[in-house]
This record gives C-alpha cells, sequence and structure tokens, in this order.
C-alpha cells in the first residue's frame, strides 16, 4: 500500500512525497509554507490522480517524466525521470492506484 511522506525542508518548507508500497518515490510534491496547504495537496492529488488528463507528460534529454495538475492547471506534484516511455506509463498507473487510499505519515 502507498503513502504519502511530509517532511520539512532545510528552507522549513512542507514536502510530501507519495511512495509506492515498495518505498520508491513516485510523485513529489513542491515547498509549502505551511502544513494546512501541504495536507491540502496530498487531496488535490488523491482526487487529481483519478483524471487521466491530469497527467502532463513530457520529454527531458535525458528521459520522461510528467506533472500532476490540478483543475486549475497548478502542478501539484512531478515524477522523477525514467528512461523510457512505458517506465513513465508505469509509474502514471503507480500513481493512480496508490493516490486514493494511502496513509499520511507526517515526519515533519
Amino acid at each position: 500500500m502507498g503513502k504519502f511522506e511530509i517532511k520539512k525542508d532545510k528552507a522549513g518548507e512542507f514536502r510530501f512525497n507519495l511512495k509506492a508500497g515498495n518505498g520508491q518515490i513516485i510523485l513529489s510534491s513542491e515547498g509549502y509554507k505551511a502544513k494546512p496547504s501541504c495536507m491540502n495537496g496530498i487531496e488535490s492529488v488523491r482526487k487529481n490522480s483519478q483524471v487521466e488528463d491530469r497527467f502532463e507528460r513530457k520529454q527531458t534529454t535525458t528521459g520522461h517524466k510528467f506533472n500532476l495538475k490540478s483543475s486549475n492547471g497548478q502542478i501539484v506534484g512531478t515524477s522523477e525521470v525514467y528512461t523510457t516511455s512505458a517506465a513513465m506509463e508505469n509509474g502514471i498507473s503507480s500513481v493512480q492506484k496508490n493516490a486514493p487510499t494511502a496513509t499520511i505519515d507526517d515526519q515533519s
């Protein structure tokens, strides 16, 4: 089962990572100044991960990555860079599967 891990970064901002059941990070957030905003980001990922059109696929110089966007177009999470588009699609599927029921592990 997946989980959202909340941590505070060196700048004092809250960030979350969505991890798959195997512990691999499948989506990372931006920095939030307040924890309630970070929690809202998690809820946005839960909701928007179930809408296929909210995944923006991108090609980079070193591979493929995706962003998950909210209904207003704001990026709520970003993936790692994958070597192939097939691996990226597997990452998207993992976010879709894990996000709705992922627990929250607050390490901040």
